[in-house]
């Protein structure tokens, strides 16, 4: 009986393994698709701003929750430049209790350009603030603080068309579940990004359009 139950309890496991190995290849993908999107755009981001940047992330479909309260929630990856190379990504989390988000609950695709290299080490901490630990801005247009110096540079879309929400309360959080199915253990997002770990096949697409962005 013990034995039977040992094997159910490690197929229960490794079905949940593969499910979530099969959800951050497929969120790897819709990160890809946003990128495109945001840089094939006349309006979106521009080829020197990616090249001038230290740090992106890719957040696919953040999406607002409840009406009232306003909390959002997305999940994606980030890259930061090594020399002339860009790291293989860190799984991350973008969450806000307070979003304010314009678009009436939408799924926002969300692009962050991080300007500063003096920033990069509390980007891939265990929680990164916007408004205390930085000020943002959206690059399309919408500013949270009016701030032309900003070092945080966001960029939202939704369904073709240019979005933003309130930036100040955002966190951005390793996501170490995302982090344990694309590299088979537990690491932390500045072991990815400094160590020089090996980009996995399943993101090599989108580490291979940022640097296309940044040589163009």
């Amino acid at each position: 009986m013990r034995k039977t139950q040992c094997i159910f309890f490690l197929t229960i496991v490794a079905t949940f393994s593969a499910v979530a190995a099969d959800d951050t290849v497929a969120r790897l993908g819709k990160a890809l698709d946003v990128l495109n999107a945001m840089t094939e755009s006349g309006h979106g981001i521009q080829p020197q701003q990616i090249a001038g940047a230290d740090c992106v992330a890719v957040i696919p479909g953040f999406e607002k929750g409840a009406a009232v309260v306003g909390v959002g929630y997305g999940r994606g990856f980030i890259s930061c430049r090594n020399g002339s190379n860009w790291s293989a990504p860190g799984a991350v989390t973008l969450e806000s209790g307070s979003l304010g988000v314009q678009v009436g609950g939408e799924k926002i695709d969300i692009v962050i350009l991080s300007l500063d290299k003096e920033r990069r080490s509390k980007m891939l901490s265990d929680r990164f603030a916007i408004g205390s630990d930085a000020s943002a801005a959206w690059g399309n247009g919408r500013s949270a603080h009016d701030d032309p110096n900003a070092k945080i540079l966001f960029y939202g879309q939704t369904k073709g068309a240019f979005a933003g929400f309130g930036l100040d309360g955002a966190i951005l959080k390793p996501d170490q579940s995302g982090n344990k199915s694309l590299y088979g253990k537990t690491l932390k997002n500045s072991q990815i990004v400094e160590d020089g770990t090996k980009t996995p096949a399943a993101a090599q697409a989108l580490i291979a359009k940022l640097a296309q962005e940044s040589n163009r």
